[in-house]
């Protein structure tokens, strides 16, 4: 590797100590769908953001909140100090993912296009100052 490429690993590799995150890739779940839950708990505190994805009936909020769980998980180990009531959630960002192209039967020899879509989710965590 060149001097300016570990150079530039370095530099990323100390941002991204400092960066409490969890990564969800290739979720099931329509982005729409997935981002509508998000926006839910964009910006609040992270107490305040599992009580809301624990008692939401939309699957995507289990799928979040687990999500949740682990960024938390993430800050403690990189911190050594639990979680408490200054962390918030920064960022949390749908994307779309990958797509299973499916057919379905249509009357007269014709067929309709099925996509089923995926999604990634990253949540970034921060402290309130």
């Amino acid at each position: 590797m060149g001097k300016r490429k570990h150079e530039y690993a370095e530099k990323l590799k100390k941002e991204k100590a400092n960066k409490y995150f969890a990564i969800l890739r290739n979720c099931p779940t329509s982005p729409r769908k997935m981002n509508q839950v998000a926006a839910l708990i964009r910006g609040l505190s992270v107490d305040k953001a599992l009580n809301i994805l624990k008692y939401n009936t939309r699957e995507a909020a289990g799928r979040l909140e687990k999500l949740l769980k682990s960024a938390i998980n993430n800050y403690e180990q990189k911190t050594g100090q639990p979680a408490n009531e200054n962390l918030y959630i920064k960022t949390i960002k749908v994307d779309s993912g990958f797509q299973l192209k499916r057919l379905r039967s249509a009357p007269q020899g014709r067929a309709y296009r099925i996509r089923k879509r995926s999604n990634h989710v990253t949540l970034t965590l921060d402290i309130k100052n």
